[in-house]
């Protein structure tokens, strides 16, 4: 095998993505053949001995692609300190390859969150610079006025960046209840940015909804529910994340011309295939004991 990045060889062996690889490179925690490594240093897999934290490096993995619904309530990370449920916690026993998580829901939030040991993959998706566009349905307090909405348009400074959405429409209103849904696509990448989208404008969120990932959705899942990305998918996921708007096809279309699970996924009259997989019934539980739904901004 010829010699690679660092970062990449570290993100295939199903680790971490290839920016913590990047990351753990800075702080010295990568070492190889007994020397601490630097960043843009290659090395042969086959032939060098890649340390982690003084841990060998263990062999590539195949890769695997998960779509996960995280509820509300579970942390989008592989461990917590505090011993709360984690997105892994999910699939435990289901998947048995070492995915993580790519990009962030979070703890209040819910929807559409993809796990894959694919590094390369991991870093299109999540890159500001690649601007996937990931769709999220918000259940805002009150309703927005037309100068509030233009407000969003233009752009709120987050993170110490400036970000707009990509689109914003309003789905409904209930005066009853005095609060409103929106639908906003974002390409940025910046935690909390829809929440504080929102809350700059005078409307704080109530819940949010990761409902696409560039061209990926399936409505078809519930909180603690998973299933493997289908191939078409994938390609669709790669094409998005060479296009610099990020776009790339939507839903259905970039998927193929069917949701997953639909009668027309290859399904004969009368039958429906369904590919999605339960979580254990107690992580499912626990995430649907949550209040609402909503997700996380990244």
């Amino acid at each position: 095998m010829s010699e690679e990045r660092l970062q990449k060889i570290i993100a295939r062996s199903g680790v971490c993505s290839r920016r913590d690889a990047e990351e753990l490179i800075r702080q010295g925690a990568v070492t190889v053949n007994g020397t601490v490594a630097h960043l843009g240093q290659k090395a042969d897999p086959a032939r060098d001995h890649i340390k982690i934290n003084g841990k060998r490096l263990p062999p590539s993995e195949p890769h695997r692609y998960i779509l996960l619904y995280k509820p509300r309530g579970v942390m989008t990370t592989c461990e917590d300190p505090e011993e709360r449920s984690t997105v892994v916690d999910l699939i435990k026993g289901k998947v048995k390859e070492r995915v993580f998580p790519v990009g962030r829901l979070d703890f209040n939030s819910e929807g559409l969150l993809i796990l894959t040991n694919d590094g390369d993959l991991a870093a299109r998706i999540t890159h500001p610079r690649y601007g996937l566009v990931k769709t999220y349905l918000a259940k805002v307090r009150g309703d927005l006025s037309e100068a509030e909405v233009v407000k969003i348009r233009r752009g709120v400074r987050v993170e110490s960046a400036f970000v707009r959405p990509r689109s914003i429409r309003r789905e409904r209103v209930t005066p009853r209840a005095g609060n409103s849904w929106w639908r906003i696509e974002v390409g940025e990448g910046r935690t909390h940015e829809v929440r504080e989208m929102f809350f700059r404008a005078g409307h704080p969120v109530q819940r949010l909804r990761r409902t696409a990932i560039g061209p990926v959705e399936d409505p078809t899942l519930g909180p603690g529910d998973f299933r493997e990305l289908l191939p078409a998918e994938i390609e669709a996921l790669r094409r998005a994340a060479r296009d610099p708007k990020g776009r790339g096809g939507r839903g259905r279309a970039a998927a193929g011309g069917s949701r997953p699970g639909s009668r027309r996924e290859g399904a004969g009259r009368g039958e429906r295939r369904d590919t999605r997989t339960r979580a254990p019934k107690g992580a499912r539980s626990r995430g649907r004991k949550g209040p609402g739904g909503a997700t996380g901004e990244r």
